[in-house]
């Protein structure tokens, strides 16, 4: 099976800002509080982080409970597989990393289908020294790249096929900044929302930052998956996890985020205020959460044009097969329809 792609032990999150967006808010599908809770398990796919906000939002405001359901949260890590957890029934959602997660599942007959997309765009990004001229994605090829195994395997391959990139120029990157530090001929992978203030603050200067996403890598990205007999048994129970979600990002990139950031301190000591807010600012910056699709069918939207799209990317890159139907590996049924859109600032 492909690996999961880029688990990062560097987190970083939320921009906590308040835009006057009631953290209570919720639109009509969301069930009165004195029902009886349908208990929810949601396995994340690493430590508790800002990439992880919008779940914890709606977890710590009540938003899941104002759908009718008890939700716990189970953390990933670098010891845990949440994802195997799901296909033997111990978990009811996973957060996927991909498209390629997707794309794999149906290679390898697992019964799992992704059901809403929380990331419109991919956080993948190659940082590099600001004294060097890179202002588009061709002026990375004389660089030397450092990039991880899953790295290799994914997105570089596109790279290969789509840019003409060279393997001789590639180094394992082993999640650790210093070589990339301490040579301005490198350029370094990592998460729009994280490396680049980590090298910050390591270093002290801002490094140069290219998102893959905007230059074509159009995967999905933070994924809510689960089994298809879910699906097909309880689909009214998946679709009040999915539009919950979908209102705990809004709340988190929108709005008043300190419930959900509260609860990630908590989990990972590791974060704190100052990250957890450059993770939210990159996150709008960017687009990561809220762009293309979602601007009019709301945060969690997929098509089946973007998805035909990426995967055609990926079978001229040698990633996957063209001989698979990959449509068995996502519905739209529970996306689209413009859940939470109110939640969006005017301005």
């Amino acid at each position: 099976m492909i690996p999961a792609f880029l688990l990062r032990a560097l987190t970083t999150a939320l921009l906590a800002a308040t835009l006057g967006v009631s953290a209570g808010l919720v639109p009509a599908r969301a069930q009165s509080s004195d029902k009886t809770l349908d208990k929810v398990s949601f396995g994340t796919n690493w430590v508790a982080e800002g990439e992880h906000g919008g779940f914890f939002q709606a977890l710590a405001d009540g938003t899941y409970k104002k759908y009718g359901l008890d939700v716990t949260i189970v953390p990933g890590g670098p010891n845990e597989n949440n994802r195997m957890l799901l296909i033997a029934g111990k978990l009811d959602f996973f957060m996927s990393a991909n498209s390629l997660q997707t794309f794999d599942a149906v290679t390898n007959n697992v019964p799992l289908v992704a059901v809403a997309t929380m990331f419109q765009k991919d956080p993948q990004v190659f940082l590099t020294h600001p004294e060097v001229k890179v202002s588009k994605i061709e002026d990375l090829r004389p660089l030397t790249l450092l990039i991880s195994k899953e790295g290799i395997t994914s997105y570089f391959q596109w790279l290969k096929s789509e840019y003409g990139f060279d393997e001789n120029k590639v180094k394992p990157y082993t999640f650790n900044p210093q070589p990339f530090i301490v040579n301005k001929q490198t350029a370094m992978q990592g998460y729009v929302t994280s490396e680049p203030f980590a090298v910050e603050k390591a270093a002290g200067f801002k490094p140069n930052v290219l998102l893959l996403a905007d230059y074509g890598f159009n995967s999905y990205s933070t994924l809510i998956e689960t089994r298809r007999d879910l699906v097909d048994k309880k689909p009214d129970l998946v679709q009040r996890f999915v539009d919950a979600s979908i209102v705990g990002w809004y709340h988190y990139v929108y709005g008043d985020n300190s419930a959900g950031n509260a609860m990630i301190k908590k989990l990972n000591p590791d974060m704190n205020d100052e990250l957890l807010a450059y993770c939210v600012a990159k996150m709008r910056e960017y687009g990561i959460v809220d762009s293309g699709d979602s601007i009019k069918n709301g945060i969690g939207a997929m098509t089946d044009e973007r998805m035909a799209s990426f995967f055609d990317k990926m079978v001229r890159a040698g990633v996957v097969k063209s001989t698979i139907d990959y449509h068995q590996g996502y519905t739209l049924r529970f996306v689209n329809k413009a859940v939470g859109v109110e939640l969006r600032p005017k301005n």
